[in-house]
Protein backbone atom coordinates (compact mmCIF):
# COMPACT_ATOMS: atom_id res chain seq x y z
CA UNK A 1 0.00 0.00 0.00
CA UNK A 2 1.24 3.20 -0.75
CA UNK A 3 2.15 6.07 1.81
CA UNK A 4 1.18 8.71 -0.31
CA UNK A 5 -1.52 9.94 -2.44
CA UNK A 6 -2.29 13.03 -4.43
CA UNK A 7 -3.42 16.00 -2.89
CA UNK A 8 -5.45 19.19 -3.57
CA UNK A 9 -5.34 21.99 -1.26
CA UNK A 10 -7.69 24.80 -1.37
CA UNK A 11 -9.20 27.57 0.29
CA UNK A 12 -12.19 29.76 1.42
CA UNK A 13 -12.68 32.60 3.51
CA UNK A 14 -15.77 33.33 5.73
CA UNK A 15 -15.72 37.74 5.65
CA UNK A 16 -17.75 39.40 8.52
CA UNK A 17 -18.97 42.43 8.93
CA UNK A 18 -20.89 42.96 12.33
CA UNK A 19 -24.37 40.15 11.53
CA UNK A 20 -23.08 39.95 8.24
CA UNK A 21 -21.32 37.06 5.51
CA UNK A 22 -20.14 37.36 2.65
CA UNK A 23 -21.37 34.40 0.01
CA UNK A 24 -20.61 33.62 -3.35
CA UNK A 25 -23.78 32.28 -5.32
CA UNK A 26 -21.37 29.72 -7.58
CA UNK A 27 -22.74 29.33 -11.01
CA UNK A 28 -20.11 27.35 -12.39
CA UNK A 29 -21.93 23.49 -13.39
CA UNK A 30 -18.90 21.60 -10.87
CA UNK A 31 -20.37 23.60 -8.30
CA UNK A 32 -23.38 25.05 -7.56
CA UNK A 33 -24.98 27.47 -5.17
CA UNK A 34 -24.32 29.79 -1.74
CA UNK A 35 -20.61 29.22 -0.94
CA UNK A 36 -17.67 30.92 0.84
CA UNK A 37 -15.47 32.32 -1.72
CA UNK A 38 -12.10 31.06 -2.62
CA UNK A 39 -10.19 28.72 -4.63
CA UNK A 40 -7.15 26.38 -5.53
CA UNK A 41 -3.85 27.30 -3.77
CA UNK A 42 -1.23 27.71 -6.33
CA UNK A 43 2.71 26.03 -6.44
CA UNK A 44 5.00 28.02 -4.29
CA UNK A 45 2.37 30.34 -3.07
CA UNK A 46 1.49 30.00 0.40
CA UNK A 47 -1.95 29.72 2.30
CA UNK A 48 -2.42 32.99 3.48
CA UNK A 49 -1.34 34.61 -0.07
CA UNK A 50 -3.45 32.16 -1.44
CA UNK A 51 -6.75 32.97 0.41
CA UNK A 52 -5.73 37.07 -0.42
CA UNK A 53 -5.31 36.54 -3.77
CA UNK A 54 -8.41 34.23 -4.34
CA UNK A 55 -10.55 36.64 -2.24
CA UNK A 56 -9.07 39.82 -4.63
CA UNK A 57 -10.19 37.64 -7.56
CA UNK A 58 -13.60 36.35 -6.58
CA UNK A 59 -15.42 39.54 -4.81
CA UNK A 60 -12.71 42.39 -5.68
CA UNK A 61 -11.75 42.55 -1.91
CA UNK A 62 -8.61 42.59 0.13
CA UNK A 63 -8.78 40.79 2.97
CA UNK A 64 -6.57 41.84 6.14
CA UNK A 65 -5.21 39.48 8.26
CA UNK A 66 -7.09 36.24 7.79
CA UNK A 67 -6.76 33.81 10.17
CA UNK A 68 -7.19 29.50 9.85
CA UNK A 69 -9.87 28.53 11.90
CA UNK A 70 -10.60 25.17 10.43
CA UNK A 71 -9.92 22.22 8.02
CA UNK A 72 -12.13 19.73 5.96
CA UNK A 73 -11.19 17.16 3.74
CA UNK A 74 -12.76 14.21 1.67
CA UNK A 75 -11.56 12.02 -0.96
CA UNK A 76 -12.97 13.28 -5.18
CA UNK A 77 -13.63 10.01 -7.41
CA UNK A 78 -10.17 10.65 -8.90
CA UNK A 79 -9.00 8.70 -5.84
CA UNK A 80 -7.50 12.38 -4.70
CA UNK A 81 -7.56 13.17 -1.08
CA UNK A 82 -9.10 17.14 -1.44
CA UNK A 83 -8.04 20.04 1.43
CA UNK A 84 -10.07 22.58 2.31
CA UNK A 85 -8.36 25.39 4.79
CA UNK A 86 -11.12 27.18 6.24
CA UNK A 87 -10.27 31.15 6.74
CA UNK A 88 -12.01 33.64 8.35
CA UNK A 89 -11.65 37.55 8.22
CA UNK A 90 -14.01 40.85 9.34
CA UNK A 91 -10.57 43.36 8.08
CA UNK A 92 -11.19 44.20 4.50
CA UNK A 93 -10.61 46.78 1.72
CA UNK A 94 -11.65 47.83 -1.82
CA UNK A 95 -14.96 47.67 -3.48
CA UNK A 96 -17.15 44.46 -3.43
CA UNK A 97 -17.52 42.85 -7.21
CA UNK A 98 -19.09 39.47 -8.60
CA UNK A 99 -17.13 37.34 -10.86
CA UNK A 100 -17.44 34.79 -13.53
CA UNK A 101 -17.37 32.32 -10.43
CA UNK A 102 -20.42 33.66 -9.34
CA UNK A 103 -22.66 36.64 -7.73
CA UNK A 104 -21.20 38.11 -4.10
CA UNK A 105 -23.95 39.02 -1.88
CA UNK A 106 -24.11 39.80 1.78
CA UNK A 107 -26.57 37.92 3.80
CA UNK A 108 -27.47 38.58 7.71
CA UNK A 109 -26.21 35.30 9.58
CA UNK A 110 -29.76 35.47 11.05
CA UNK A 111 -31.47 34.67 7.87
CA UNK A 112 -29.35 31.07 7.25
CA UNK A 113 -30.92 27.80 7.85
CA UNK A 114 -27.77 26.72 10.61
CA UNK A 115 -30.11 23.88 11.59
CA UNK A 116 -27.95 21.73 8.28
CA UNK A 117 -24.71 22.95 10.45
CA UNK A 118 -23.56 20.43 12.88
CA UNK A 119 -22.61 22.94 15.10
CA UNK A 120 -22.51 26.49 15.91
Amino acid sequence: MARSEKAVVTVLCMVHDGTRLLLQNRVKADWRGYTLPGGHVEKGESFVQAVTREMREETGLTVHAPRLCGIKQFQTDADERYIVLLFKTDRFSGTLRSSEEGEMVWVERDALDVSLCPAR
